[in-house]
């Protein structure tokens, strides 16, 4: 795994060529709104670093992991949503993965959502 990959869209958003709309960056992460949202609010977790997928993570990535799920509900408080909150992460092609970096689909607001 290295720690960018030039063909990688998140990647890409990571560095700044591709804009986006954040709601947090640190040394670690970023989270963005989805240009698609499902929900009221969507928000995606990624590492800085470039993981292709969950399946990739290995013991050297457990903080990693921890921190993004810590920063779920704190951004959701920052976001407005108070009345619960879905985290998704699908992991490889029969996991509906579309962009091959590892990443946290983070949904919430009133219903009815688009989807999920």
């Amino acid at each position: 795994m290295s720690h960018s990959d030039p063909n990688c869209i998140f990647c890409k958003i990571i560095a700044g060529q591709i804009p986006s709309k954040k709601a947090h960056e640190d040394d670690q992460l970023l989270a963005f709104h989805d240009i698609n949202p499902w929900a009221p609010v969507h928000v995606l977790i990624i590492p800085k670093q470039h993981i292709a997928t969950l399946a990739d993570v290995a013991p050297e990535h457990d903080a990693l992991l921890g921190a993004m799920l810590g920063l779920a509900p704190r951004l959701m408080k920052q976001l407005g949503v108070s009345n619960g909150f879905r985290t998704i992460i699908n992991t490889g092609r029969d996991g509906m993965q579309e962009v091959q970096h590892l990443h946290m689909h983070v949904m919430g607001g009133p219903r009815p959502w688009v989807r999920g």
